[in-house]
């Protein structure tokens, strides 16, 4: 097996071990760390089949994680895809009008993030054991909505972190927001901001690009590193769901031989279909990725122009994991549609950050021809939500709202067959109100959130998991606000 090695999007670090890279977070230049070649699957899906979740994912982290042992990488995968999963398959496929919904959200904080941070912790600890670490490693972290309460999970109380977590203070749902305010732990902080998740994000990112405060902080002791999917250590575990999709539909026989399928995500910061795209890229036979949008569909516009521009006003919308205007990860693809040319992908990033937007070349966008944009608006995710339920009695959230809706819209206009899986990326319990308010289609503002949890229970027919169960009389243990300015101050003071 080859050994892989990683390098910064923006050329200022090269030849970093998986380890080293998992370690970092972010590259000193504030690129991205990406494998200097993306291998192949050496086992093909259908050779899989009949493979657990854990021993799918050993054959495809294997491929990236070349630094790790046998015994360190299979440690890491028991560790994580264990009973804190409430489905033995970790990540069951659920069949709904022609679609395979692909339900990412059984771990412990019901949302997708689960699927890549419960093993990112036990990935951590070894990178630091075999880089003989002996600081604090800081996880600093911005959030929409999910990567907080997933992140915090993971890491409480694990030996040798802290972990931060920056939040939009009015930016996600209740359920959300006290997920994250009732975290036990005694190495997690949580703090609201006042300001989006683009505030928060680029807080976060500056705080990685300042090495006066990085010096400091080594000086004291700590180590900052990300458990956001701008960490090679978070995105190649997403590679997994995908592959393990692919084998269970030829398990079940719903394709057959390398019958290729379309892969439909929602997303915002681009990290879970590049996920997508790197299966492709490892020899998955998928045709078609549609990248799904909500309001802030600033995804949508670039894959139709080739122009990113996030000039524009940010919408809350009822999906909020989704209310991201800058997509950190998008700046992988870039890098890959450039050659890996990693001055270019510089000069692009830097005309993101001065001039708010960036225009790609047409090889570039020809480079990208994999991918098709789609959004939907606030009407239509509440409209596909109700429609799916009333035509087969399957609830979906929000954000899988978005994506079902996008495919459907896709399948009309263009006629394409291609057995299609759809990641869902949440559980509809995590936004009760949203999900029986498209359900109902009346105004449910007023109500209390956890008073519509029998009424979900009894239109979905699938009992409330323990994460909503346990949080209704949990107890508030983080109150800290700050606004952007004073990210790095907060820091500071919650090291003290």
């Amino acid at each position: 097996m080859t050994d892989i090695y990683y390098s910064s999007t923006r050329g200022g670090e090269r030849g970093v071990t998986a380890s080293q890279a998992i370690l970092k977070g972010l590259a000193k230049d504030g690129g991205l760390f990406m494998p200097d070649v993306i291998p192949a699957l050496d086992i093909s899906p259908a050779e899989m089949a009949g493979m657990t979740y854990q021993e799918v994912a050993y054959e495809v982290m294997k491929l990236y994680l070349t630094d790790f042992t046998e015994d360190e990488l299979k440690s890491c995968i028991s560790s994580a895809y264990d009973g804190k999963f409430d489905t033995e398959e970790i990540a069951p496929l659920a069949k709904a009008d022609g679609a395979y919904y692909l339900e990412l959200f059984h771990g412990s904080t019901i949302a997708f993030k689960d699927m890549a941070l419960s093993i990112l912790p036990h990935l951590m600890t070894v990178s630091a054991r075999k880089n003989k670490a002996d600081h604090t490693i800081v996880i600093l972290t911005a959030t929409s909505g999910d990567t907080g309460k997933a992140a915090m999970a993971g890491f409480a109380d694990v030996e040798g972190t802290r972990i931060i977590v920056f939040y939009p203070k009015n930016g996600v749902s209740r359920v959300q927001e006290l997920q994250m305010l009732t975290q036990k732990g005694e190495n997690t902080s949580v703090v609201g901001i006042s300001g989006n998740f683009d505030d928060a994000q680029n807080g976060v990112k500056k705080i990685f690009g300042d090495r006066e405060f990085a010096k400091e902080l080594e000086e004291r002791g700590y180590q900052l590193s990300s458990a956001n999917s701008i960490n090679i250590g978070r995105l190649v575990p997403q590679i997994v769901y995908y592959v393990y999709a692919y084998v269970k539909l030829l398990e079940h026989g719903e394709i057959s031989g390398d019958e290729a399928i379309n892969v439909t995500v929602p997303t915002g910061n681009f990290g879970n279909i590049l996920a997508a795209y790197l299966a492709k890229r490892m020899g998955l036979p998928i045709k078609t990725l549609l990248c799904a949008s909500n309001d802030n569909k600033v995804l949508y516009d670039f894959f139709r122009t080739g122009i990113y521009d996030r000039r524009r006003e940010f919408i809350l919308t009822s999906s909020p994991s989704m209310d991201i205007l800058i997509s950190s990860n998008l700046e992988r693809l870039i890098y890959l549609s450039a050659g890996c040319d990693a001055a270019k992908t510089e000069e692009l990033m830097a005309s993101l950050t001065g001039e708010g937007s960036y225009g790609v070349s047409d090889e570039m966008k020809k480079n990208m021809s994999d991918f098709r944009g789609g959004f939907a608006t606030q009407e239509e995710n509440a409209a596909e939500i109700r429609r799916l339920y009333d035509r087969t009695g399957y609830l979906i959230d929000t954000h899988t709202g978005v994506a079902s809706c996008v495919y459907r819209k896709y399948a009309a206009e263009t006629g394409d067959q291609t057995k299609t899986v759809i990641a869902s990326t949440a559980s509809p319990y995590k936004f009760l109100k949203s999900v029986m308010e498209a359900v109902s289609g009346t105004d449910g503002s007023e109500t209390d959130e956890f008073s519509l949890v029998p009424e979900m229970e009894r239109a979905s027919g699938v009992p409330a998991p323990a994460a909503i169960r346990d949080l209704q009389n949990a107890a508030i243990r983080h109150n800290r606000q700050c606004s952007p300015e004073e990210m790095k101050e907060t820091v500071s003071d919650i090291l003290k």
